[in-house]
């Protein structure tokens, strides 16, 4: 399956319009094929800045406040981003306070990441339940792009 890319511009994240993601994954949802999307979608974002704005995307509030509300509308949507391509990590970004070194790259709130990575996996432990998905490997998978290890017998509590 080819990768869909859903470009986002300034007017649909200044007023806080899913539409473009809701055009997509609503009519998955409602066949029943999300699953077959699974690592399949990621985003284009067209943010206009000055050219001395030295901010990352995930650092614009206006930015970040659009993925919290994408968050909160499908908080299972880290399934689907393709995470070779870098969009879980941008994703991750857009909902954990961090900060850009130059050198060494994004450096999370590790308290906050934690808070995010278990919060993630709960959501998509029911979530996979409820579509039938077997998750305990994909969700390892998950947590270890993000710098965690979730040990086998976590899931037995789940």
């Amino acid at each position: 399956m080819a990768i869909t890319t859903i470009a986002l511009n300034a007017d649909d994240i200044n007023t806080l319009n899913l539409s473009p993601v809701q055009a997509v994954i609503d009519p998955l949802v409602q066949q029943e094929t999300i699953t077959t999307y699974e690592q399949q979608l990621q985003f284009t974002v067209d943010y206009p800045q000055t050219p001395d704005d030295p901010r990352e995307l995930p650092e614009i509030p206006e930015v970040r406040l659009w993925f919290v509300r994408l968050d909160a509308h499908y908080p299972w949507l880290p399934f689907v981003l393709n995470w070779k391509a870098g969009e879980l990590t941008r994703y991750a970004a857009m909902l954990v306070p961090h900060q850009f070194h130059p050198k060494d790259g994004i450096q999370y709130n590790l308290e906050a990441l934690e808070i995010f990575v278990m919060h993630k996996t709960f959501v998509l432990a029911d979530w996979m339940q409820q579509q039938g998905i077997d998750g305990r490997s994909r969700l390892k998978a998950m947590t270890q792009m993000l710098g965690y290890d979730i040990d086998d017998a976590f899931f037995e509590l789940l």
